[in-house]
């Protein structure tokens, strides 16, 4: 069974509790992030950590704990459990609120940990199907835990036999999965988008470790580009890098991984395998 921190304390999964005036019950009022470990060492702590902190700022939400303060008690939580390689998640709740909806100013930290099972071998081997909707997120910028559009599209996503729904404006812009970052590549060139969109740590990794191999494109991305790409590949803590082959109705890439995706992939494992070494 997994240990949580919960508001102080280290908890056995099956009694870790929240109040139900906490506003994170009440109103979905706050933020978490989430990271995994490779060779059991978080990835990239302290930019999810600094990411986390700039959720809560951007809703109003105080955070009264520091980044060296978090890292210790994510040590621990990470210490008193032993899975192979796992996954963070970190929250920052609401707290406690006398009239149902303003905010307190003693949030609570929960931080579960659980174990970072893998998805399907086929998906890297084969690629994955996408669609498209037309959302986009509220305060892009901030990992909040209102998920409840992202839900109810996923789902439309799992029904068409698709892994991830993307986000797309209603002119046209193409910006992120419910979960993950989306790279375009065409004529060798990388295209991720550059607005309204979360700033993803896994993303941000690979724009830095192939910009000495392939020119990189930050910038809108429109619809049509998605359909006309080359390759597609979405990118994540927990997806990691994944190949796309389909978006709506249209392949992608003949059907199959191309050459681009799949040498991103590998150099985003030589990355992760030098990281867990503590390179």
């Amino acid at each position: 069974m997994a240990v949580y921190y919960i508001d102080g304390k280290f908890v056995d999964e099956s009694e870790a509790v929240l109040p139900v005036n906490d506003l994170i019950i009440l109103r979905g009022y706050g933020v978490f992030d989430f990271l995994r470990t490779y060779n059991k060492r978080p990835f990239h702590l302290d930019d999810h950590l600094n990411r986390l902190r700039n959720s809560a700022r951007l809703i109003g939400l105080n955070c009264p704990w520091s980044n060296e303060e978090l890292t210790g008690i994510v040590t621990e939580t990470l210490a008193r459990n032993s899975f192979a390689e796992s996954n963070v998640r970190l929250l920052i709740t609401g707290g406690d609120s006398e009239d149902g909806i303003s905010p307190a100013e003693k949030p609570r930290l929960v931080i579960i940990i659980s174990d970072a099972l893998a998805f399907p071998a086929e998906y890297y081997r084969d690629g994955v199907k996408i669609i498209t909707a037309r959302l986009n997120r509220f305060i892009p910028g901030a990992k909040s835990i209102d998920y409840i559009r992202a839900i109810v599209t996923l789902k439309d996503a799992h029904s068409a036999g698709a892994i991830e729904s993307i986000y797309v404006t209603e002119n046209d812009h193409v910006l992120e999965g419910t979960t993950s970052n989306l790279f375009l590549v065409k004529n060798g060139v990388v295209v991720t988008a550059s607005e309204d969109i979360l700033p993803g740590i896994t993303r941000d990794v690979l724009l830095k470790i192939l910009e000495p191999e392939f020119t990189i494109e930050v910038r809108p991305v429109l619809k049509h580009e998605l359909y006309d790409t080359d390759e597609a590949f979405l990118a994540s803590s927990n997806k990691e890098v994944m190949p796309v082959v389909g978006a709506d109705d249209q392949v992608i890439a003949d059907g199959k991984p191309g050459a681009v995706t799949r040498r991103v992939m590998s150099m985003f494992r030589e990355y992760t395998d030098r990281y867990g070494q503590g390179g």
